[in-house]
Protein backbone atom coordinates (compact mmCIF):
# COMPACT_ATOMS: atom_id res chain seq x y z
CA UNK A 1 0.00 0.00 0.00
CA UNK A 2 1.05 2.95 -0.68
CA UNK A 3 1.53 5.96 1.96
CA UNK A 4 3.25 9.27 1.20
CA UNK A 5 4.58 11.38 4.44
CA UNK A 6 4.85 14.92 4.76
CA UNK A 7 3.38 18.71 3.70
CA UNK A 8 5.39 20.68 1.42
CA UNK A 9 6.36 24.30 0.18
CA UNK A 10 6.99 24.71 -3.20
CA UNK A 11 6.91 27.55 -6.03
CA UNK A 12 4.97 27.53 -9.29
CA UNK A 13 6.36 29.13 -12.14
CA UNK A 14 4.66 31.22 -14.92
CA UNK A 15 4.50 27.62 -16.63
CA UNK A 16 2.83 25.49 -14.03
CA UNK A 17 6.09 23.46 -12.95
CA UNK A 18 6.21 22.91 -9.55
CA UNK A 19 9.95 21.16 -8.47
CA UNK A 20 8.84 18.24 -6.20
CA UNK A 21 11.05 18.39 -3.30
CA UNK A 22 13.75 15.77 -2.66
CA UNK A 23 11.84 13.78 0.23
CA UNK A 24 8.80 13.59 -1.35
CA UNK A 25 10.65 12.55 -4.65
CA UNK A 26 12.20 9.89 -3.18
CA UNK A 27 8.83 8.26 -1.42
CA UNK A 28 7.81 8.53 -5.33
CA UNK A 29 10.49 7.20 -6.68
CA UNK A 30 9.06 3.15 -6.45
CA UNK A 31 6.02 4.99 -8.57
CA UNK A 32 7.96 7.85 -11.41
CA UNK A 33 7.71 4.94 -14.21
CA UNK A 34 3.84 4.44 -14.14
CA UNK A 35 3.21 7.94 -14.05
CA UNK A 36 0.34 9.28 -12.15
CA UNK A 37 -2.90 11.08 -12.81
CA UNK A 38 -3.69 14.66 -11.42
CA UNK A 39 -7.53 15.76 -11.18
CA UNK A 40 -9.55 18.23 -9.41
CA UNK A 41 -10.63 17.74 -5.91
CA UNK A 42 -14.74 16.84 -4.98
CA UNK A 43 -14.28 18.61 -1.39
CA UNK A 44 -11.73 21.81 -2.11
CA UNK A 45 -10.37 23.90 -4.65
CA UNK A 46 -6.80 21.92 -5.14
CA UNK A 47 -5.93 19.22 -6.82
CA UNK A 48 -5.20 15.34 -6.50
CA UNK A 49 -2.45 13.58 -7.57
CA UNK A 50 -2.67 9.69 -7.84
CA UNK A 51 -0.34 7.69 -8.82
CA UNK A 52 -1.08 5.31 -11.59
CA UNK A 53 -1.64 2.12 -9.65
CA UNK A 54 -3.92 4.03 -7.07
CA UNK A 55 -6.12 5.73 -9.67
CA UNK A 56 -6.20 2.85 -11.61
CA UNK A 57 -8.15 0.86 -8.61
CA UNK A 58 -10.13 3.42 -7.97
CA UNK A 59 -11.09 3.24 -11.77
CA UNK A 60 -12.22 -0.56 -11.19
CA UNK A 61 -14.22 0.89 -8.25
CA UNK A 62 -15.96 3.28 -10.45
CA UNK A 63 -16.28 0.34 -13.76
CA UNK A 64 -18.90 -0.94 -11.56
CA UNK A 65 -21.06 2.00 -11.43
CA UNK A 66 -23.99 1.10 -13.62
CA UNK A 67 -23.87 3.48 -16.34
CA UNK A 68 -27.36 3.54 -16.99
CA UNK A 69 -28.42 5.14 -13.80
CA UNK A 70 -28.26 9.07 -14.93
CA UNK A 71 -26.64 10.18 -11.29
CA UNK A 72 -23.80 7.47 -11.57
CA UNK A 73 -23.07 8.68 -14.88
CA UNK A 74 -23.34 12.19 -14.18
CA UNK A 75 -21.16 12.02 -10.94
CA UNK A 76 -18.21 10.13 -13.15
CA UNK A 77 -18.69 12.61 -15.65
CA UNK A 78 -17.79 15.57 -13.24
CA UNK A 79 -15.14 13.45 -11.03
CA UNK A 80 -13.69 12.86 -14.30
CA UNK A 81 -13.35 16.35 -15.45
CA UNK A 82 -10.22 17.88 -16.59
CA UNK A 83 -8.26 14.60 -15.40
CA UNK A 84 -4.57 14.40 -16.92
CA UNK A 85 -1.84 12.19 -16.71
CA UNK A 86 1.26 13.34 -15.58
CA UNK A 87 4.57 12.65 -15.12
CA UNK A 88 7.60 13.70 -13.21
CA UNK A 89 10.03 14.73 -15.26
CA UNK A 90 14.40 14.30 -14.69
CA UNK A 91 14.88 17.33 -13.03
CA UNK A 92 11.89 16.48 -10.35
CA UNK A 93 9.54 18.65 -12.07
CA UNK A 94 6.06 18.23 -11.90
CA UNK A 95 3.91 20.37 -14.74
CA UNK A 96 0.59 21.24 -13.82
CA UNK A 97 -1.68 21.59 -16.95
CA UNK A 98 -3.05 25.53 -17.07
CA UNK A 99 -6.68 24.72 -16.66
CA UNK A 100 -6.09 22.73 -13.25
CA UNK A 101 -3.72 25.63 -12.54
CA UNK A 102 -6.64 28.08 -12.88
CA UNK A 103 -9.00 25.73 -11.27
CA UNK A 104 -7.12 25.24 -8.18
CA UNK A 105 -6.14 28.68 -8.03
CA UNK A 106 -2.68 28.48 -7.99
CA UNK A 107 -0.68 31.50 -8.17
CA UNK A 108 3.14 31.22 -7.33
CA UNK A 109 3.53 29.27 -3.74
CA UNK A 110 2.03 25.98 -3.61
CA UNK A 111 1.64 23.55 -0.80
CA UNK A 112 2.20 19.82 -1.66
CA UNK A 113 0.54 17.98 1.49
CA UNK A 114 0.48 13.81 1.46
CA UNK A 115 -3.46 12.39 1.75
CA UNK A 116 -2.34 8.46 2.83
CA UNK A 117 -2.28 7.49 -1.06
CA UNK A 118 -2.01 10.76 -2.88
CA UNK A 119 -0.78 13.98 -2.48
CA UNK A 120 -2.99 17.75 -2.37
CA UNK A 121 -1.94 20.40 -4.52
CA UNK A 122 -3.04 23.39 -3.46
CA UNK A 123 -2.56 27.25 -3.45
CA UNK A 124 -0.87 28.33 -0.45
CA UNK A 125 -3.01 30.49 0.72
CA UNK A 126 -5.93 28.71 0.06
CA UNK A 127 -4.24 25.35 2.01
CA UNK A 128 -3.94 27.09 5.05
CA UNK A 129 -7.90 28.96 4.92
CA UNK A 130 -8.78 25.29 4.82
CA UNK A 131 -6.69 24.45 8.16
CA UNK A 132 -7.57 27.73 9.71
CA UNK A 133 -11.72 27.01 9.06
CA UNK A 134 -11.07 23.19 10.27
CA UNK A 135 -9.02 23.51 12.79
CA UNK A 136 -11.89 24.47 16.04
CA UNK A 137 -14.10 21.25 14.88
CA UNK A 138 -10.70 18.99 14.53
CA UNK A 139 -11.16 17.08 18.03
CA UNK A 140 -14.54 16.51 17.58
CA UNK A 141 -13.96 15.46 14.10
CA UNK A 142 -11.27 13.08 15.42
CA UNK A 143 -13.56 11.45 17.97
CA UNK A 144 -15.89 10.88 15.61
CA UNK A 145 -14.30 9.34 12.51
CA UNK A 146 -11.87 7.67 14.54
CA UNK A 147 -13.24 6.64 17.92
CA UNK A 148 -14.82 3.75 17.76
CA UNK A 149 -15.70 1.80 20.92
CA UNK A 150 -13.50 -1.66 20.39
CA UNK A 151 -12.00 -0.44 17.23
CA UNK A 152 -7.52 -1.83 17.33
CA UNK A 153 -6.12 1.20 15.40
CA UNK A 154 -2.15 -0.20 15.78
Amino acid sequence: MISFIGTYDCKADAKGRVMIPVTLKNQMAPLLAQGFVLKRSVFHPCLELYPMEEWNLLMQKMNKKNRFRKKNNDFIRRFSAGVKPVEIDSTGRLLIPKNLVEVAGIKKEVVLSSAINIIEIWDKESYEQVLDETAENFAELAEEVMGEDGEDLS
